[in-house]
């Protein structure tokens, strides 16, 4: 006999026609956009994979102070979209307006910081990750040029994501396309010294970005000014916080900006050790780490159309239609993710044969692609998951506690253990750092199975709560009934 659970959601009748249309109408766009922003990656790995491996290996570890700000991006626009998502279901403008303020102030706070040990100590943050001293001076200049566009990037990204989640997508498509174009003819002119050109190589890359981030930002401003009527900048939201709601950002976001940082800096450490391997292993991984995020363009894209979907439907009280929807969005995920680990199986052939590699290298990248086609599985999951499911209904601190023991408390901790005291090889280390996505697997599916994130977080409703509590186990069991 079928559940009463299963028969309520029969009753739903939902469209479910409708339903896939209008999500791969946010899903490709974001998509495209998440292809376009590996693009970038991608052009700076090929382009300068023809220069040489020390040049590739420098502008990759200097990546990786970026990748930790726009982690903290991420979080702070994620940790918001929990509020403006389900305040897009209420259509409430205002609040929206008043949240797009407290996330641009963070960004620009945040990359403030970043800029400054960017450019006055580029060469300590590249000891970090690397003993190799020609590495070292390589991403330094790299590091220097780069690290001046992180202020630009900041009202870009953050802008752009919190556009994201009130189904305002197309923009961010054109403005990250336009950025790609300036950035790849940039690149290819002063990379290699063509028509005429200095021949910069590191140098002309970080050039290149820098122009693409300008870029950027004019085309958000114009947008902002001249087309968006719905939701604005306002310069005193900047600057004057509503409190209330900033206990609820606070509330919200906060756990979500920390657990973006602990798992970019967990991230970030994986690639320290691998750097302390060898150049050839830092080169391998950079390579693999590009057909990672190729993999995973569709798949990042459904994460963030599920919190977008999901946290709307709450925010219009409609409870049981979020938890229907939640399994088909489970479902997209793991089929993608499949579809995702297939292509770098059969990408892995191709891509050596292009690069100009050592046989070290080479062997590695065959490793590391293998072990990627199973990780972008666990990856596709556990990010619908987390990003996308938990974090729509305001479950956000879980994804920190889960990122904090699975990957510091395990994968790396054994991966350094096994790097640095037992000296293990390069593919045993990098399988040991790659595990975590697969431990979190069946513990993601425990928490989902909880519930915790089938909740309404607006204004309205915690108010309602605070004047007749609900016992959150009571409520957990009614859902099931």
């Amino acid at each position: 006999m079928r559940s009463i659970r299963q028969q309520t959601t029969d009753n739903l009748n939902i469209d479910w026609k409708n339903f896939y249309k209008n999500v791969f109408a946010l899903v490709v766009p974001m998509a495209v956009q998440n292809l376009i922003n590996v693009g970038v990656t991608a052009t700076d790995v090929f382009m300068l994979g023809r220069v040489g491996e020390k040049v590739l290996s420098g502008a990759s570890l200097a990546g990786q102070i970026q990748f930790i700000m726009m982690l903290i991006f991420f979080g702070i626009t994620a940790g918001s979209t929990v509020l403006t998502a389900q305040y897009w279901g209420k259509r409430d403008t205002d609040t929206i307006e008043k949240i797009l303020g407290m996330g641009l102030s963070s960004g620009i706070l945040v990359a403030a910081v970043f800029t400054v040990l960017a450019f006055f100590i580029p060469d300590t943050l590249m000891r970090i990750y690397t003993s190799d001293a020609v590495v070292v001076t390589e991403g330094a200049k790299y590091l220097r040029i780069v690290g001046l566009s992180y202020l630009f990037m900041a009202v870009t990204q953050v802008y752009l994501n919190i556009m994201r989640s009130i189904e305002r997508v197309v923009v961010a498509t054109v403005v990250y396309f336009i950025s790609l174009f300036v950035n790849i003819i940039i690149n290819a002119v002063l990379i290699f010294g063509m028509f005429g050109a200095p021949r910069l190589e590191i140098v002309g890359a970080a050039v290149g970005t820098l122009c693409a981030r300008i870029t950027e930002l004019v085309l958000v401003l114009l947008y902002a000014h001249y087309k968006n009527d719905i939701v604005k900048i306002r310069v005193r939201h900047l600057v004057h916080m509503d409190k209330v709601l900033f206990l609820d950002y606070v509330r919200y976001a906060m756990p979500v900006v920390l657990n973006e940082m602990m798992w970019g800096l967990g991230t970030s450490c994986n690639t320290a050790i691998i750097g302390h391997l060898g150049s050839e292993a830092v080169a391998a991984n950079s390579v693999a780490q590009v057909a990672r995020q190729l993999a995973q363009v569709v798949v990042f894209g459904i994460s963030s159309a599920t919190a977008i979907w999901l946290g709307k439907t709450l925010g219009e009280g409609k409870t049981e239609h979020a938890r229907a929807y939640a399994k088909r969005f489970i479902w997209l995920s793991l089929i993608l993710g499949g579809l995702g680990g297939g292509m770098i199986l059969l990408s892995g052939p191709i891509v050596i044969q292009v690069l100009a590699l050592s046989p070290q290298s080479q062997s590695y990248l065959t490793f590391m692609f293998f072990v990627m086609s199973y990780f972008v599985v666990g990856q596709a999951f556990n990010t619908t998951m987390v990003c996308g499911i938990f974090r729509s209904g305001g479950d956000t601190k879980f994804g920190l506690y889960m990122d904090v023991t699975t990957m510091w408390g395990c994968s790396i901790l054994l991966g350094g253990v096994a790097a640095f005291v037992f000296h293990a090889g390069v593919p045993v280390v990098y399988a040991i750092l790659m595990s975590d996505e697969i431990i979190k697997v069946p513990i993601c599916i425990w928490r989902y199975r909880k519930y915790k994130w089938l909740r309404n977080v607006t204004r309205e409703v915690r108010a309602a709560a605070v004047a007749a509590p609900i016992d959150d186990n009571a409520a957990d069991g009614n859902l099931d009934k």
